[in-house]
């Protein structure tokens, strides 16, 4: 049995082509049944219709245009309900000429976030340089004490160094003094 559950397709059958003019043909009996259908919606207005006949026909190569645009074939209910989704984006393309490179960028959530991450970072710095920061504090505490470690160790070495001298010229004076007897 064939894919599909049936015999035989639709590949077998012999095609059918539209010529061009039968198109033309069918579009500009839509647009003539479209224009006769907004003639009757205005109702008895022929003095103002007529003249609207006359423009249109004038100005035929750009009203066919605007009207395929306005005029689609809708399916089902969307004829009945004009309802448009506002959720929806009509894409537009710009031209260079048209793009405003010197306005305001418009930055993700990321980017935003990122910026302020270092604003608050650069800002913390400079108080930390000021010391108003509680850790700025804490480290110049332990930098004075540390500081003050490091005199008494200096000071303490000092002292060691010219007790050292002291009893290598007291040594001294004493080998000397043996000597000389």
């Amino acid at each position: 049995m064939p894919k599909g559950g049936r015999k035989g397709g639709h590949k077998g059958r012999a095609r059918q082509y539209t010529s061009p003019e039968e198109i033309d043909a069918q579009l500009q009996a839509e647009k003539q049944k479209a224009r006769e259908e907004e003639e009757q919606e205005e109702g008895g207005e022929g003095a103002t219709g007529e003249p609207r006949k006359e423009k249109k026909s004038l100005d035929s190569d750009e009203s066919e245009e605007d009207d395929e645009d306005y005029q689609q074939k809708r399916k089902g209910v969307e004829g009945l309900i004009d309802i448009e989704n506002p959720n929806r984006v009509l894409q537009t393309t710009k031209k260079v000429t048209q793009l405003d490179l010197d306005g305001p960028k418009e930055l993700s959530r990321r980017e935003r976030e990122e910026i302020e991450k270092q604003k608050a970072k650069e800002r913390y710095m400079k108080m930390h340089l000021a010391g108003k920061t509680e850790q700025a504090k804490a480290d110049l505490a332990r930098l004075a004490i540390i500081r003050k470690q490091r005199e008494e160790a200096a000071r303490k070495k000092e002292e060691e160094r010219k007790a050292k001298d002291e009893a290598t010229t007291a040594g001294k004076r004493m080998q000397s003094l043996s000597l000389n007897k």
